[in-house]
């Protein structure tokens, strides 16, 4: 069993920045490939960017050269560095745990708003 809690949303202007964090319970994070998700109002859930056990990264094209994701194995952590927001980046953002074929965990959101 995999809890995951996000911290870091909030409030902020275009053109400013945001880290999310998500903090995962177990032992076994660092086997883990870790997702953050976004879900606007109306609008189905996205893949935002991504990061593998081994560190690869890869992230949705609407982000590309803004976001960046990383990873604390030592802390069990995941990181969403957001940076130049603009007000489509709005939505929840939701951290996601995979591993095989095991089901997928989901954290419960953090509410990101980009006021134009």
């Amino acid at each position: 069993q995999v809890q995951l809690l996000e911290s870091g949303g909030g409030l902020v202007q275009t053109g400013g920045s945001l880290r999310l964090s998500c903090a995962a319970s177990g032992s076994i994070f660092r086997l883990y490939a870790m997702s953050w998700y976004r879900q606007a109002p109306g609008k189905q859930r996205e893949l935002v960017a991504a990061i593998s056990n081994l560190g690869t990264t890869n992230y949705a094209d609407s982000v590309k050269g803004r976001f960046t994701i990383s990873r604390d194995n030592a802390k069990n952590t995941v990181y969403l560095q957001m940076n130049n927001l603009k007000p489509e980046d709005t939505a929840v953002y939701y951290c996601n745990a995979a591993l095989g074929n095991l089901p997928d965990y989901w954290g419960q959101g953090t509410q990101v708003t980009v006021s134009s």
